[in-house]
């Protein structure tokens, strides 16, 4: 069976437009599944604006049925991943609110995080961010406890079932993972995006003891300083946590 998206007898009079071609304002038709076309007057390769790009994000198919993606897609399918990472952390979680509402936090704070420093990929960051503390439950029914080290020996594999559900690519996965199971270890020579995922993670549990204890600004800001990897990280703390 042919994806409906795909198959022109579910087509009306909107699959077939022009959009200006954004180098030189040329006109270029596009039918509604084509990726990109190439602009008959400057030749610059346009992106389909218009292209309804949602099921590609976790349809293994999805090359096959769209052609070979452009970079610009590829970078829109990983956004729409990460959206439906955060989607599957909340239902694995269930009714422990707790737990997912920490991976929420640490997510919207990677996602300033990653606006800050500019680098990285972001669709890593942020997933990464998510699933953070992923190992819990099983720390939990497993070993009794919900220590560190029981969380980073049981989150990578759940991790991996929740990516391999959703088609992650094999790199994206392992890169997750990696960063997931020595979370609270860093080393001198990790990637930005651990290190992106890390002040996340550490901007919220310094929000959550600002709440237990009322910290003040002087000892935020020193806790930020010496907790923190990236310049990035330590702007959105001190924006976020510090009183004006």
């Amino acid at each position: 069976m042919k994806c409906p998206g795909q198959d022109t007898q579910y087509w009306n009079a909107d699959a077939v437009y022009e959009v200006p071609c954004p180098k030189c304002g040329h006109q270029v038709e596009f039918f509604k599944d084509e990726p990109t076309r190439k602009c008959g007057n400057c030749g610059h390769k346009v992106v389909n604006p218009k292209l309804d790009f949602g099921c590609a994000a976790y349809c293994p198919f999805a090359e096959q049925c769209l052609g070979q993606l452009p970079p610009e897609l590829i970078a829109e399918k990983e956004d729409l991943l990460k959206d439906r990472v955060g989607i599957e952390m909340r239902h694995y979680f269930g009714g422990d609110f707790i737990s997912s509402s920490h991976g929420t936090r640490a997510a919207k704070y990677a996602e300033k995080i990653v606006t800050e420093e500019k680098g990285g990929n972001p669709a890593v960051t942020i997933s990464a961010a998510y699933l953070f503390d992923i190992g819990i439950k099983e720390a939990e029914t497993k070993h009794k406890s919900t220590g560190i080290e029981y969380v980073k020996k049981e989150g990578p594999a759940v991790a991996r079932d929740i990516l391999i559900k959703l088609k992650a690519k094999e790199d994206f996965i392992d890169e997750v993972c990696d960063i997931i199971g020595h979370q609270h270890d860093p080393n001198s020579e990790e990637s930005i995006n651990f290190k992106m995922v890390y002040d996340a993670e550490h901007i919220v549990r310094i929000e959550d003891l600002k709440k237990e204890s009322e910290l003040d600004n002087d000892t935020l800001s020193k806790e930020i300083e010496r907790s923190l990897l990236t310049e990035g990280g330590r702007k959105v703390a001190k924006r976020m946590l510090l009183k004006n």
